[in-house]
């Protein structure tokens, strides 16, 4: 049965050969969607013999199922530029491939600034990432897509993992908690939550708790700290956010 890989990329020239590297020999054709690279993104990606399609950006969801719009076999492994498989996931999806059958699921091992992180509630962050043309899509409109397979179809869970490779620096991090808040601000300025400014401090210091302490994130020393640190500055920076953005819009009607 005929796997086609579905990437999305901008500007990943330092993730995307790592990631089509590990898909070789296993899918029968790669698909990178760019949304108009200025750096050798899609170079790489042709050296590596993957099709490559120029995309003006349309949103995280809207973006992957075009992509996958554009697979020519039965099967999609959708994969993010910063991901790779290991030899042991590689391995079991080579032997599942003549006999595929409903959505497969893939443990996510999470590297940041160059080291695993298997606490903070970071592993195992289980994803489904193959499934049947049509069977799945995309959902979410501003940040943290979804993907959601169709109800009928059966979940089988496989063994090792796929790697993940967050942020090479702290910096990386914050810049990035600063964009998503930016993009979830906007869908709950326009949600009917009330109290932001509350939810802001409140539901950060729950997160940071939640991820320090319930999920052991201290035991990852100081980078476990860092990361639940600037995880609840995201939270509390995306509420805190959209309740800037509802007081312009008051403001402006």
């Amino acid at each position: 049965m005929g796997i086609s890989a579905v990437i999305i990329t901008k500007n990943e020239e330092r993730n995307i050969g790592r990631c089509l590297a590990s898909l070789a020999g296993l899918v029968d054709e790669m698909i990178v969607v760019d949304t108009f690279s200025k750096d050798r993104t899609q170079e790489i990606c042709r050296e590596h013999g993957a099709r490559v399609v120029e995309k003006e950006w349309m949103g995280y969801s809207a973006t992957k199922n075009f992509a996958n719009d554009l697979a020519a076999h039965e099967y999609i492994l959708s994969l993010d530029a910063d991901e790779a498989l290991d030899e042991e996931l590689k391995g079991l999806l080579m032997r599942e491939k003549e006999q595929l059958q409903g959505v497969y699921e893939f443990n996510r091992l999470a590297f940041y600034c160059g080291r695993p992180i298997r606490r903070a509630g970071w592993y195992p962050d289980r994803k489904i990432r193959l499934f049947p043309k049509g069977g799945a899509r995309w959902e979410g409109a501003f940040v943290h897509e979804e993907l959601v397979p169709q109800p009928n179809l059966p979940v089988k869970r496989l063994s090792g993992h796929l790697l993940h490779y967050t942020y090479y620096t702290i910096g990386e991090h914050i810049a990035r908690a600063n964009k998503y808040s930016d993009l979830a601000a906007q869908g709950i300025a326009q949600s009917g939550k009330t109290g932001l400014r509350w939810r802001a401090r409140l539901s950060a210091a729950l997160r940071f708790f939640k991820m320090y302490i319930l999920k052991g994130g201290f035991l990852e020393g100081r980078l476990g700290y860092l990361i639940c640190r600037i995880t609840a500055m995201e939270v509390y920076l995306k509420y805190a956010k959209a309740a800037e953005l509802r007081k312009q819009s008051a403001s402006s009607s």
